[in-house]
């Protein structure tokens, strides 16, 4: 009873006054949660942080061992070629454990993986098999957090602590503070060359070993145990991570229905990946989701940056110096997004940081034709890259993970990947979406860190950030014509969303563009547009919405 209505428990004689207290507790003090939530908060920001320190240690480590591998980009195309290889062999190597392992037990394979190819000798087959630790794990710490978050009063306040977009931000700028912390280790000794940058790949698997050591120490995901037929260990997970019995008996109540309900659809004869293209709503959302995932030159930055300052005429010290920079500009930026993601919203940001970005990199890339010799080279390029991660951050950062959440229709199942802020009752088709999403990710980032160092000696740096800036522009049209925006919306309100035909959603942000240009730039006064959808409950004034974003006129 209590799980069908959670918000009516007080109107029920069966609960005593204890079971109510702590049902009303659960709502009005929403911080008030057992330690060990709080222990496996830690342990899954600790997790994406390992995922960030991945990433970006090899940023430095680039400007050691590529010299003594022979391989230093500045020297031919063939090399640059190579170094881009090195760093893009994570991306290659990706799969997922969930369904045999269980969460934890997957948690702890990545993070192991995480851990031996951070000592591993041979660089490109340890960065190669780096991917075991990168993707699966970024898929399955998010679903292991929202899965013991069964309805929203208890997941509000600990999802925005656990914020994924946050703390790999953090794990990229402590990727960089490894770097200047070994920096000045001597290169040569006794049978080891290159000690310093060994020190800085090898740094990585030390969060890694904690998340080894501790991830069983939590509780396993209900909803893994209940997909299983293990309903008792359920429920002892659940009672763990709850302050009474009658919290957690009822999440295990929503749990199990839930799963009944997707049983029923899962006997229903049809290809879920083929209806992702088929099925119009379907496509619409996928295409929206695939396009948030756009390329936009971070990756660019985020393994190069020391590179990028070295050719701006930075010493390899300052270089570093300046690429920890950016990490914690990327960090300390990233919390505004935890507000502005749900009161902004997805679609705003991306239009209002797309364009921002654009001229941030043609800024940096405008720097390099600054002489070398001019101070000024140096702090133009510094600039554009910190106020491109300043746009970066709070916008295209978090967006893709918690746009691709949300976009597609109520149907679970266990196949595919959960991504940040994703409730249990999310979809088959979001799992399955979020999945070809995410592999878009993770394909852009490869073809991006592969490509960068042979982009930059072709087209010099001014034309290969002059490059990323384009694509930003078409990712602002692309956002502005095809992805509605999905904030504060119930799933009812995303399916008249996405059924409005692409070429009506598109011609009516053509119309909407300069109508908005027109009001608020200019100051005209003119009419409001009529809103494109009509939402139960939406009010028709969007005056302070971008155009097309609002709740009267989402598009």
């Amino acid at each position: 009873l209590v799980a069908q209505d959670p918000l009516a428990f007080d109107t029920l004689p069966l609960l005593d006054e204890d079971d109510k207290a702590a049902l009303r507790h659960e709502i009005t003090h929403k911080w008030s949660q057992p330690a060990m939530l709080y222990y496996l908060v830690i342990l899954c920001s600790v997790a994406a942080a390992v995922q960030g320190m991945d990433e970006s240690v090899i940023n430095g480590a680039n400007l050691f061992f590529a010299p003594q591998f022979g391989i230093d980009p500045n020297l031919s195309q063939r090399n640059s070629w190579l170094l881009g290889l090195v760093n893009s062999a994570p991306y290659l190597c990706c799969a997922v454990l969930n369904r045999a392992l269980g969460r934890r037990g997957t948690i702890f394979v990545t993070a192991t993986f995480s851990f031996l190819t951070c000592i591993w000798q041979h660089l490109f087959v340890a960065r190669f098999f780096l991917g075991i630790g990168i993707g699966p794990k970024s898929a399955t710490v998010p679903v292991y957090a929202a899965e013991f978050i069964i309805l929203e009063p208890q997941g509000v306040p600990i999802l925005n602590v656990l914020h994924r977009q946050t703390w790999t931000a953090f794990g990229i700028m402590m990727g960089f503070v490894a770097d200047l912390a070994f920096f000045k280790v001597p290169t040569h000794k006794p049978h080891i060359t290159g000690l310093n940058w060994r020190l800085m790949l090898s740094s990585a698997g030390i969060p890694a070993l904690f998340i080894m050591a501790q991830v069983f120490l939590c509780p396993e995901s209900p909803r893994w145990y209940v997909s299983k037929g293990r309903y008792d260990k359920a429920y002892e997970s659940l009672a763990r991570l709850r302050h009474k019995p009658i919290q957690a008996a009822r999440d295990l109540y929503c749990v199990y229905s839930r799963l009944l309900e997707a049983e029923k659809d899962i006997k229903r004869d049809r290809s879920p990946f083929v209806e992702l293209f088929t099925v119009p709503r379907n496509r619409r959302a996928t295409l929206a989701s695939f396009i948030v995932m756009f390329i936009c030159g971070v990756n660019a930055i985020a393994y190069y940056s020391s590179n990028i300052f070295v050719q701006a005429n930075f010493s390899q010290i300052q270089a570093l110096l300046a690429s920890f920079g950016f990490g914690a500009i990327n960090f300390l930026f990233a919390f505004p997004a935890i507000y502005t993601i749900d009161t902004f919203g997805r679609r705003n940001l991306l239009l209002t940081t797309f364009p921002l970005m654009a001229v941030f990199l043609l800024l940096t890339g405008f720097g390099f034709w600054i002489p070398a010799e001019s101070k000024a080279r140096i702090g133009v390029v510094a600039l554009g890259i910190y106020l491109f991660g300043m746009a970066y951050s709070p916008g295209e950062g978090p967006v893709p993970f918690t746009y691709s959440a949300e976009a597609f229709p109520l149907y679970v199942r266990d196949i595919g990947v959960l991504l940040p802020h994703l409730p249990l009752y999310m979809t088959h088709w979001a799992m399955i979406g979020m999945s070809a999403a995410t592999a878009t990710l993770w394909f852009f980032n490869f073809v991006i860190s592969i490509t960068f160092p042979p982009l930059i000696n072709a087209f010099t740096p001014q034309g290969a950030f002059g490059w990323f800036a384009a694509w930003n522009i078409v990712g602002f049209f692309a956002a502005l014509l095809f992805v509605p925006e999905t904030k504060a919306l119930s799933l009812e309100e995303l399916d008249q969303v996405f059924s409005v035909p692409t070429h009506v959603h598109a011609a009516y942000q053509i119309k909407a563009l300069p109508h908005f240009f027109k009001r608020y730039v200019l100051r005209k006064k003119i009419p409001d547009l009529p809103p494109l959808y009509q939402h139960e409950g939406a009010v028709s004034d969007a005056k302070s919405e971008y155009p097309g974003t609002g709740r009267s006129s989402n598009a």
